[in-house]
């Protein structure tokens, strides 16, 4: 292994919500009269938080957040939650198979109640430990500042330089590239279209996978 620690991403990178979450947002916007593709939604939205994210959508569609929109949005999460998303595909046998001995992280822009969550639906709570980190709530600037990932890092012991950052978003990797940490573009989830590694490499990451398995490749 050539890194000290891996500090992942959730959402698109462990967990295939991106497309799930970005598809239910364009069709939320869309039935309150604010027309969006799916492709615009990821365009616009994809790894955004927070005011940052209700900001994206004012600029977006030209006016204020609609009424009745973060009731639409609550009632997902919690049917998300209660049922449950898919992983991405090979992330789970990614995360079971490294050493134990591995110092790893997530570093999320979700909160800690919808990653937490998740990891047991996909039975991989416990190879993270408490070292579950929200940018909502860890720090004061989230994504893609790049103080989630530091925060993380100095969590698990490890210096920023040794570890290894794996994003999926433009807002993770610009804050990832940020940090000072070795990171990897990771293209394997159901949002990672035509273009989407071009992106990131564009973004300043030395390295773009596009699966689980060529992502062992690279680090092994």
């Amino acid at each position: 292994m050539k890194f000290d620690a891996i500090i992942f991403d959730f959402d698109g990178v462990i967990l295939e919500s991106e497309y799930a979450g970005n598809r239910h947002l364009a069709e939320t916007l869309t039935s309150l009269g604010h027309p969006v593709s799916v492709d615009e939604s990821m365009a616009h939205f994809m790894g955004l938080a927070g005011q940052d994210f209700l900001d994206a959508i004012v600029a977006r569609i030209g006016h204020p957040i609609p009424q009745g929109f973060a009731a639409l949005r609550a009632e997902e999460d919690r049917r998300a939650i209660e049922e449950g998303i898919e992983a991405v595909a090979g992330a789970a046998d990614f995360v079971r198979s490294l050493p134990r001995t591995l110092p790893r992280a997530i570093a999320s822009s979700s909160a800690t109640r919808w990653i937490e969550a998740h990891l047991d639906h996909l039975d991989l709570r416990a190879c993270f430990g408490a070292h579950i980190y929200s940018g909502r709530e860890h720090v004061t600037r989230g994504k893609p500042a790049p103080d989630l990932y530091l925060h993380a890092a100095d969590a698990l012991g490890i210096d920023i330089a040794r570890c290894l950052i794996i994003e999926d978003s433009p807002v993770g990797v610009t804050g990832a590239v940020a940090s000072g940490a070795h990171v990897i573009g990771l293209t394997a989830g159901q949002h990672c279209g035509p273009g989407h590694g071009a992106r990131l490499l564009a973004l300043g990451v030395p390295e773009v996978a596009g699966s689980f398995e060529e992502l062992a490749r690279l680090i092994a």
